[in-house]
């Protein structure tokens, strides 16, 4: 038993905000799979190259969730290295 009982809530807070984050996430990249503009069909279905046993390469929208994911990792990196840099604090 905890000393005190407020941490029980606490890290049960902390431990639910990341996976419900995490599954809207995944509803995102699973719902809108990338940005749709007026060639998008067109472009998912043309054919640009053709690799040997038969791969097939197109000129596809980029996906949507890989953009967040390298845009989440660049402002992370950023705020990391103001954070430690300007005010010293160790994250």
């Amino acid at each position: 038993m905890r000393l005190f009982e407020l941490l029980n809530l606490q890290h049960f807070i902390l431990y639910l905000f990341p996976a419900f984050i995490a599954v809207l996430l995944l509803a995102l990249a699973l719902g809108y799979t990338h940005f749709r503009g007026e060639d998008s069909e067109e472009r998912k279905k043309r054919v640009v190259g053709t690799y040997p046993s038969d791969i097939e390469e197109r000129d596809a929208p980029f996906p949507l969730i890989l953009t967040l994911v390298i845009l989440g990792t660049v402002l992370w990196g950023v705020g990391y290295i103001l954070a430690h840099g300007i005010y010293g604090v160790k994250i």
